[in-house]
C-alpha cells in the first residue's frame, strides 16, 4: 500500500486489477495529488510489493484482505471515493459489502461489477462464457494449478501477447514495458467466488455507484462493459473516449477529470 497526502480535497483509495499492483495507478495518483487530493493505491495479496504468493492466498477474501484493512483503519467519520479496476471491481464489491458506511461512492473503471441478485463470480463466469470462449481471447495467458489438494484454485497470468493486444494496446510502450517486469500470477476465484452469499442490498446495494465505460477495451469490450451496466444500473455512467483497458496508463488526463468530477457530485 502507498499513500500520498495532499492539501486539500478528497481521499481516494486505488484499488487494481488481476496480476497487477499499486504501481499501475501511479500516472493517475500523481495527477490526483496535484489537485489537492489524498490518494492510497493498495497491493492486494500477492500482487506488486505485497510478499504472499498467489499460491498461498486460498480465497477471495484473503486475496482481497489489504484494502479491507485500510477501510477498517480508517477514522469513524471519514469517508473514501473507492477506485477499482478490472477484476478490482468485485473487491469494491466487497468491500463496500462491509464497510457500506465509509464509501461516499464506488467507481468501476471498465471493472467487473457484480450485483445482488447472483452469486458474487456471476459476472466473472458471464465473461468467460461470452467472451473468454473465443478461439483468441486468452492468447499466451497461462493457467495452472496452485495446490493439488484444491484443483480448483487456478492462477493466471498474462502473457506478453495478451498485455500487448488486449490490455496495452494504447498505451505508451514503456507502459507496456513496465508492466511486462511487474506482473505476478494472480486468480480470478472463481470457483471460491461461486460459493460465497451474494452480496446483499443493506450493504453493497447501498453505496452510490459510477461507471467509467472505456471505448476502446479489447479485453473487457464496451459491449460486456455495458452489459454489467444494464444488468445492475449505476447512478451513473461516463466514458472515456480512446481509452483501453488500462486507461489509468493510456488516457491518465481523461481519467482524473472524471473523478474530480465524480468526486465534487457524490463526495
Amino acid at each position: 500500500m502507498e499513500e500520498v497526502v495532499g492539501m486539500k480535497g478528497k481521499h481516494f483509495v486505488l484499488v487494481h486489477g488481476a496480476n497487477h499492483g499499486a504501481w499501475c495507478w501511479y500516472k493517475l495518483k500523481a495527477r490526483l495529488v496535484a489537485g489537492g487530493h489524498r490518494v492510497t493505491a493498495v497491493d492486494l495479496a500477492a500482487s506488486g510489493i505485497n510478499t504472499k504468493r498467489i499460491e498461498d492466498v486460498h480465497t477471495f477474501h484473503a486475496y482481497s484482505e489489504p484494502l479491507m484493512e485500510v477501510l477498517a483503519s480508517l477514522p469513524a467519520e471519514e469517508k473514501v471515493i473507492l477506485v477499482g479496476h478490472s477484476l478490482g471491481g468485485v473487491t469494491l464489491a466487497l468491500a463496500a459489502d462491509k464497510f457500506p458506511h465509509k464509501i461516499s461512492v464506488a467507481v468501476f473503471v471498465t471493472a467487473f461489477m457484480p450485483d445482488t441478485t447472483h452469486r458474487p463470480s456471476f459476472v466473472l463466469e458471464q465473461y468467460c462464457e461470452k467472451i473468454g470462449k473465443e478461439d483468441d481471447s486468452w492468447l499466451d495467458t497461462q493457467f495452472s494449478q496452485c495446490d493439488e489438494s484444491n484443483p480448483s484454485h487456478i492462477s493466471m497470468l498474462f502473457g506478453r501477447e495478451f498485455l500487448t493486444i488486449k490490455l496495452y494496446q494504447l498505451c505508451p510502450p514503456e507502459d507496456l514495458e513496465l508492466a511486462k517486469m511487474l506482473v505476478r500470477p494472480g486468480s480470478m476465484f472463481i470457483d471460491n467466488l461461486s460459493k460465497e452469499s451474494k452480496f446483499s442490498n443493506e450493504g453493497y446495494g447501498s453505496v452510490k455507484r459510477v461507471y467509467l465505460v472505456c471505448e476502446e477495451d479489447i479485453g473487457l469490450p464496451k459491449q460486456f462493459q455495458h452489459w454489467m451496466i444494464q444488468n445492475y444500473p449505476v447512478n451513473e455512467v461516463m466514458e472515456i473516449k480512446g481509452g483501453d483497458h488500462m486507461a489509468m496508463l493510456s488516457e491518465p488526463r481523461k481519467l482524473c477529470d472524471c473523478l474530480s468530477q465524480i468526486s465534487l457530485k457524490y463526495a
